[in-house]
């Protein structure tokens, strides 16, 4: 379920994901589960400076899944016990749909979280940072006007079942080609794009590696059609169905894919006709009321510290190049990835929706 969760956080309080108010059910852009709380606008307190290091408050918008978002603010509180930390928890489209809304008189710091896409889409509300580990960022990961920072790379990968493979003697798919051909008929897990950040993100990985914005919309015609009106309404849904023997395969993200390393009976492969790697991103909030503690927030997001923690305990990717990436994991040299555009995913978006829309009614 949806969660906007306001969790004030000081040096002697246990971190904890705390909700409170009345609960509405929704989805986030990654189809995960969210339980949506009023609550009320926090109340800001200005950055001041001690002799015991940086004190204050910072808020945060994170669409992040509780478990790493709690770790990562546990964290940074133990390196920074005097700063008090606020995190609303919503999908990135809702998150970035408030900032906007309140661009008049800025709530948040940060946002933690959300695909660069969707970043882009955003970055007019976002005031452009270089952050203190810039040099360990490949340029192909943040913002060349410095609107954000990439902070864990999401390769899009394609998950199956071993064991309904083997019953029918079917070698899982290696490529988005492969997943035209007739055997994979009613067989796919794909999720509705206008539904997910990750669904979209996958459509126009699949456009640019197989044809391009242009051309590739007859493959995308043609994997329609084998999914024989089987469309999913939540991307969280696509690995958890395939894992459960609903699908034979299905179309989902590392991270999600990664989770189920102990489990011999899925396994996944990178497309070999190209994937991409957007990853997340972290913004610093365009006239935010913290700036100093957003900045101290957003680079110790991209720190050695905080990327190793988030690899080695929730499979996130590390977008640093001195952060080995998890067990289980190609490293990107290793993968054919497209040329991501992402100021044409961003401004495009709606009608490339709506194009496949129109796909799927004709």
């Amino acid at each position: 379920m949806k969660k906007i969760l306001s969790i004030l956080l000081a040096s002697a309080m246990v971190f904890g994901l705390v909700s409170c108010g009345s609960s509405d059910t929704a989805k986030d852009d990654k189809g995960n589960d969210k339980t949506e709380s009023k609550v009320e606008e926090p109340v800001i307190e200005n950055k001041e400076e001690t002799a015991e290091g940086p004190s204050g408050t910072v808020v945060v918008y994170s669409p992040h899944d509780a478990e790493p978002l709690n770790a990562g603010v546990n964290l940074f509180m133990e390196k920074y016990p005097n700063v008090q930390v606020e995190v609303v928890a919503a999908g990135t489209g809702e998150l970035c749909n408030r900032i906007a809304a309140e661009s008049a008189n800025p709530i948040a710091d940060v946002l933690w979280g959300g695909g660069a896409d969707s970043l882009a889409a955003f970055k007019d509300y976002f005031e452009p940072y270089v952050c203190a580990n810039d040099k360990y960022i490949d340029d192909a990961y943040k913002d060349p006007d410095g609107y954000w920072i990439g902070e864990s790379p999401l390769p899009m990968v394609i998950f199956y079942n071993k064991d309904l493979l083997a019953k029918d003697g079917l070698e899982p798919p290696t490529s988005w080609a492969d997943l035209t051909k007739p055997e994979w008929k009613g067989k796919i897990a794909y999720c509705l794009p206008s539904k997910s950040g990750s669904a979209y993100t996958q459509l126009c990985t699949m456009l640019l590696a197989e044809g391009g914005k242009e051309e590739g919309w007859a493959f995308v015609e043609d994997l329609y059609d084998n999914l024989d009106g089987r469309i999913v309404d939540s991307s969280g849904k696509c690995h958890k169905m395939v894992a459960d023997g609903e699908f034979y395969i299905g179309l989902t993200i590392e991270k999600s894919a990664v989770k189920y390393a102990d489990n011999d009976s899925v396994g996944f492969v990178y497309p070999s006709d190209g994937t991409s790697a957007v990853p997340d991103g972290v913004a610093l909030v365009k006239n935010c009321p913290n700036e100093d503690n957003a900045k101290l927030f957003i680079d110790f997001v991209t720190s050695k510290e905080c990327q190793e923690e988030q690899s080695k305990n929730w499979g996130r990717r590390p977008v640093r190049s001195d952060v080995e990436v998890g067990e289980g994991m190609a490293k990107l040299s290793e993968l054919k990835l497209v040329d991501y555009d992402f100021d044409w995913a961003a401004k495009e978006k709606e009608t490339i929706i709506e194009k496949f829309n129109d796909i799927m009614v004709d």
